[in-house]
């Protein structure tokens, strides 16, 4: 132990009386770090966003969307959710409280609504008065749609409050109108503001009656429906999701040999499939930026290899007074493994700073998030390429002569 302390007492020494050189020794280090932080920490912070954002649905939902295959997209084919497939769901499955249905309007991407000669590109979302509660979103100012609404299409809306700075409405614009379409709609609730996720507004939305919607659609057979289902009992979750994948088969004619078309998927789910995407991208780019490390283990070979002609004398002198070549060893080897590690501490301190500055700068980025383990595996790495960089040099010098040593100019 004090050998250990000894030898790491002298890389300090060594380090600090070469600053400057050990600083520029240590950059590629400090960017590779810097740079695995700043990447796993962004991609950390969207993931636990991800887990937030569906946490909020609730454990007792399921949600019904259609699945395209990969061939399917290549031959122009898209599977849809329709209205039959809505129909079988409600008639055929058992344990619901709640079964809501939700329409794009106008296309996936949204289409142009008005109000006066104001215009905004939003989407237009057709759904039932259960979307507040599957959603966990609710009026701001005025009310929601209601089932009365509903049942006789009334033209009436809820927006968002994107939308509402948009078109310019007023603080409180309960009783305002707004053109969907070819159809005028009265404003009567603003909804809570959510903000931005990964730079795309929560809030830029029109929200009407799902009948309404339907009779806004201008080819019923294009529609393609999201469906949220609530159970009343979470120990029959499982049951009402199979009890749901059959109906969907029954309804859209599938042989035992056809794979569905089609997922019933929790919350949990949804969420564990993006937290895997976001994993494996966070991973692939540490590991593309990781490569700097390599870099800069070369550049610590490089300058050790400068450092031991320059204190040929000195090990000389220390060999002739009784040092052994594996304490001369070890003495490199420690001040490359200690030149490193500092690179490594510096670089999670740079990558933590520009993860929390990307995430402040970026709209809609969520908090930086740098787990544990990021840390300890940047350090331990680092020391880890000083350690092997830091080899040769270190043998280079235990394994001189003294006399020869001595005799350096």
């Amino acid at each position: 132990m004090a050998e250990l302390l000894l030898i790491l007492e002298n890389a300090l020494k060594s380090i600090r009386a070469h600053a400057l050189r050990s600083l520029l020794t240590v950059l590629g280090i400090i960017i590779g770090v810097g740079s695995v932080i700043a990447v796993v920490s962004i991609f950390q912070g969207m993931a636990a966003s991800i887990t937030e954002q569906f946490a909020g649905l609730g454990a007792n939902s399921l949600s019904v969307r259609a699945e395209t295959s990969f061939e399917d997209q290549l031959q122009g084919r898209r599977s849809r959710i329709s209205l039959l497939d809505f129909q079988q769901l409600q008639d055929s499955v058992q344990y619901l409280a709640e079964i809501s249905p939700t329409l794009d309007v106008m296309g996936d991407y949204g289409g142009t609504v008005s109000a006066g000669r104001v215009e905004a590109f939003t989407r237009v979302i057709a759904s039932s008065p259960s979307y507040q509660h599957s959603r966990q979103v609710y009026p701001r100012l005025g009310r929601f749609i209601t089932e009365a609404d509903n049942e006789s299409r009334r033209r009436v809306c809820v927006i968002g409050e994107a939308l509402r700075k948009n078109l310019n409405l007023r603080e409180n614009p309960l009783g305002d109108y707004i053109r969907i379409d070819s159809e005028w709609c009265k404003v009567v609730g603003v909804m809570e503001e959510r903000g931005e996720v990964f730079g795309f507004s929560q809030d830029d939305f029109v929200l009407v009656p799902f009948s309404t919607g339907l009779a806004l659609v201008r080819d019923v057979a294009q529609i393609d429906l999201r469906i949220d289902l609530h159970v009343r009992d979470r120990t029959n979750i499982e049951l009402v999701k199979q009890r749901s994948e059959q109906a969907l088969r029954r309804s859209r004619r599938l042989s035992n040999d056809v794979a569905d078309d089609f997922r019933v998927e929790t919350p949990d789910q949804l969420g564990d499939s993006l937290k895997t995407i976001i994993n494996l991208v966070s991973t692939v780019f540490a590991g593309v930026v990781g490569i700097s490390l390599l870099v800069g283990g070369i550049g610590i070979m490089n300058i050790m290899l400068v450092s031991v002609t320059e204190r040929t004398r000195e090990i000389g002198i220390c060999k002739a007074l009784g040092a052994t070549s594996r304490s001369i060893l070890l003495q490199f080897l420690g001040e490359a493994m200690v030149l490193s590690a500092i690179g490594g501490l510096i670089g999670v301190v740079i990558g933590y700073a520009g993860g929390a500055l990307a995430s402040a700068l970026i709209p809609g980025l969520p908090a930086a998030v740098v787990p544990w383990w990021a840390v300890i595996l940047s350090v331990a790495f680092s020391g880890l390429v000083g350690v092997i960089f830091g080899i040769i040099p270190a043998a280079k010098a235990a394994r001189l002569d003294p006399i020869e040593a001595l005799r350096y100019e």
